[in-house]
């Protein structure tokens, strides 16, 4: 008998959510995801201390470069987990950028030409950069460039519509980030099952997705139980933790599809072009999607700087 997670397998691409180079190859994943948090903890472990170093090595005579050096950890590790994967690696740009879109576009572009350099096809690449408006339009260059992009941090249907309508490869909206922020403004509602307004906000997104036949895949992340996983399942990808894929891993019990594709007609009615007064509005208006984005921008940024300065830290002893 079939295992969930080999179950799960049978309906959506499974891809892995860490930085552990264990756990990717107990658990066989399509695809992984890193972002600047995952990559910072990944880096205190044992197996990962030659790979900084030999990034550190490269400046033992002149001064470091931090930016460029913190990329070149990014890379070196997706090309390491690469190694073990059939798929692709999604690496992200520094969250500090967010707001800032040339600065974003050149970063992914250097990320890429770092990995190309390693012998790294770009196809099996995707540059992950956060759904904010500067972000979604240095979607739209790096798109038309042929660099492939992972459209994070996305709380709202505004941002995923905005993103494929950019021509987002894919989109990772964050189902149990939308749940943290109504359990904590609703300590006394029912959440459970269906009512998660995560599960809610990504059977939306798949549905408008399929409707106006947008090409970019939804991947939904940021999981906190195993029922948001079976709630989800059909949906194109799912990137879990390597906690939640043991659980799935141990439980033989039958799971079916709760997504089908072809359960949704295309719609003839021509989707709402979002601009960017549409998209900053709506935005704005919806209190959870704001938040959301800006605290997850702001939780990358602070292991961006625990990160920054453990390689200062370590670069100042070669000296």
């Amino acid at each position: 008998m079939l295992n969930q997670l080999e179950q799960l397998k049978t309906f959506s691409t499974v891809v892995i959510d860490t930085g552990d180079m264990d756990a990717i190859g107990s658990f066989r994943p399509e695809d992984a995801t890193t972002n600047p948090s995952l990559v910072y903890k990944a880096l205190q472990l044992p197996r990962y201390q030659d790979l900084v170093e030999r990034v550190l090595f490269e400046y033992r005579h002149r001064e470091l470069d931090v930016p460029q050096a913190m990329d070149q950890v990014t890379v070196r590790l997706g090309g390491e987990i690469l190694k073990l994967i059939p798929g692709r690696i999604s690496s992200e740009v520094d969250a500090r950028l967010s707001f800032d879109q040339v600065a974003t576009v050149q970063r992914a572009r250097q990320m890429i030409q770092a990995y190309e350099n390693m012998g790294v096809d770009r196809e099996r690449v995707l540059i992950k950069i956060a759904a904010t408006w500067e972000g979604i339009r240095s979607c739209a260059i790096l798109e038309a460039e042929g660099i492939k992009t992972n459209m994070t941090l996305v709380f709202s249907l505004t941002q995923a519509e905005a993103a494929a309508q950019s021509g987002a490869f894919l989109i990772s909206p964050f189902v149990g980030r939308i749940l943290d922020w109504y359990r904590q403004h609703d300590p006394e509602r029912d959440f459970g099952g269906v009512q998660d307004p995560g599960v809610q906000s990504v059977r939306a997104i798949y549905r408008r997705f399929r409707e106006q036949g947008y090409a970019t895949v939804v991947m939904a992340a940021s999981f906190r139980n195993l029922d948001e996983i079976r709630l989800l399942a059909g949906c194109d990808r799912l990137t879990i933790a390597p906690s939640l894929l043991k659980a799935l891993q141990e439980s033989t019990e039958p799971l079916n599809a709760a997504l089908r594709a072809e359960d949704i007609e295309r719609t003839q009615r021509l989707p709402v072009y979002v601009d960017e007064k549409r998209f900053r509005w709506f935005l704005n208006e919806d209190a959870m999607a704001h938040e959301k984005l800006g605290e997850g921008i702001r939780l990358f940024a602070r292991d961006l700087k625990s990160l920054e300065d453990v390689l200062l830290e370590r670069w100042r002893r070669l000296g």
